[in-house]
């Protein structure tokens, strides 16, 4: 009994499935946010941000838009550079921090 042949297209296409699934949750992390930062009186601190959390959110999309239009464009990708991984992460990293500062 052989194995079955490997499909090389399903790995990219399983990353670029993560890859929006990754942006939609930054798209909510970015809603709600906002959502907190002006929901009752808005204080300077708290539109602030939520400014620095849509800015690192359009970051975020950035880096994933580019990523995902490489994942689709060839059988075989190239490979995320390290400064399209690390601006992803510090992206991440900061919209937790922007959020956890409006919660607190």
């Amino acid at each position: 009994m052989t194995a079955p042949a490997r499909d090389p297209g399903l790995q990219p296409e399983r990353t670029r499935l993560a890859w929006r699934r990754t942006t939609l949750s930054a798209t909510v992390a970015a809603v709600l946010a906002a959502k907190t930062a002006l929901h009752g009186s808005a204080s300077a601190g708290g539109v602030l941000a939520c400014a620095a959390c849509c800015v690192l959110w359009l970051g975020f999309l950035l880096v994933a838009n580019r990523r995902i239009r490489a994942l689709a464009a060839t059988d075989r990708p190239s490979a995320l550079t390290p400064r399209q991984a690390t601006a992803a992460v510090v992206c991440t990293v900061a919209v937790a921090l922007c959020a956890a500062a409006l919660v607190v």
